[in-house]
């Protein structure tokens, strides 16, 4: 085998190569002012049938008391999905949940401790997972379809101020689940892994905020291919026991 020395007398450097090295090597980068990059993650779920979504009381200043998405901001040696899955983590106990990312958020002035551009992301999970972690706050959705805007957060009868941007940053959540909902499989993350149709009807009823007519609903489901039958049918119920399903492509995380 070459040693490295002769396989680099072999192919020498260029002189754009060359070049770029001293440029590297002088280079200052203290010279330009650069801002500072965080994840923002929007932890979505379902909660007595509406979205809901996973906020933390910060404990410290800017916003000391208010509520905030689970975020944090990227260390030099990590990827963007990295330290959005080591907020997941630290921030929330969760590993292997679908999570996307969202769009990034970069108004001069919506950090005011500096330059702070976020890079969201959302994740889902199913209500008996979020049941487990108890940080979650309804969701009031104050315009139809996908109008987008800032959504508003529950604390029994009475909203909550949100820290930052983070109105705007989980409405952005709430419209592109809205969009993704009829042509993508992402909604079945919000469900336990075998539900009833009439369960799937629900969710969609609850993240479109508006009622889906009930047959038609169930044959286009049925006929998506995102459906298999379990062969068992639902138990402890007063009704008839509806069959039960899974989503047939549930890698999706």
């Amino acid at each position: 085998m070459r040693s490295a020395s002769k396989a680099a007398a072999k192919f020498p450097k260029s002189d754009v190569e060359i070049q770029d090295a001293a440029f590297l090597a002088g280079y200052d980068v203290s010279r330009f002012e650069r801002p500072s990059v965080a994840v923002d993650v929007v932890v979505l779920t379902l909660l007595d049938d509406r979205l809901a979504a996973l906020l933390i009381e910060r404990d410290a200043a800017p916003f000391r008391g208010r509520l905030s998405l689970p975020g944090t901001f990227v260390r030099m040696d990590e990827s963007l999905e990295a330290a959005a899955a080591r907020v997941l983590l630290d921030k929330a106990g969760l590993a292997k949940v679908f999570l996307e990312q969202l769009y990034t958020f970069g108004s001069p002035a919506r950090d005011p401790r500096t330059r702070v551009l976020s890079v969201a992301y959302v994740a889902l999970i199913a209500p008996d997972v979020a049941a487990e972690l108890e940080r979650f706050h309804p969701l009031e959705i104050p315009w139809e379809g996908e109008t987008g805007g800032p959504v508003r957060v529950l604390d029994g009868e009475r909203t909550r101020p949100l820290a930052f941007d983070h109105d705007d940053i989980l409405g952005m959540a709430v419209k592109r689940l809205r969009g993704k909902l009829d042509y993508t499989p992402i909604g079945f993350q919000l469900l336990p892994t075998e539900f009833t149709l009439l369960m799937l009807q629900r969710l969609h009823e609850t993240v479109l905020a508006r009622p889906v007519n009930k047959d038609s609903f169930r044959r286009r489901m049925l006929a998506s291919g995102d459906l298999e039958s379990t062969g068992t049918r639902e138990t402890d119920t007063a009704h008839r026991p509806a069959e039960l399903y899974r989503f047939a492509r549930r890698s999706a995380v």
